[in-house]
């Protein structure tokens, strides 16, 4: 998966779960703009168009999840957290240092697409 937020393009190595089969499906029909928010100074959050199958389990996060909450909920984390959360996978070759120079500290457009 692609992540963009303005000029700048990240790739995603998505994990195996049907909550992944259901956004690319998503995904398939075009691009998805996410309009998301700082939450808890540990990461960015917004709503998708649809909700999608959870795959809930215990979860510490790492920078560059990305994660799906409550199943509608799209998550990026700049930093650690734990809670029963689904993985839809992780932003690939990044530094927490470059996700929080990207991410910003208000809110921000993610589009997110299939490459």
């Amino acid at each position: 998966m692609n992540l963009t937020i303005g000029d700048t393009v990240w790739t995603a190595t998505m994990a195996d779960n049907s909550s992944v089969v259901a956004l690319k499906g998503l995904l398939a029909e075009g691009p998805v703009a996410v309009a998301m928010r700082d939450f808890g100074s540990m990461e960015k959050v917004g709503t998708l168009p649809t909700t999608i199958p959870r795959n809930d389990e215990q979860i510490t996060t790492e920078p560059g999840d990305l994660i799906l909450f409550q199943g509608n909920q799209f998550v990026i984390y700049y930093a650690p957290n734990s809670w029963n959360f689904t993985r839809l996978g992780t932003i690939d070759d990044v530094t927490q240092h470059e996700l929080k120079a990207v991410l910003g500290a208000g809110d921000v457009t993610v589009t997110l697409s299939l490459p």
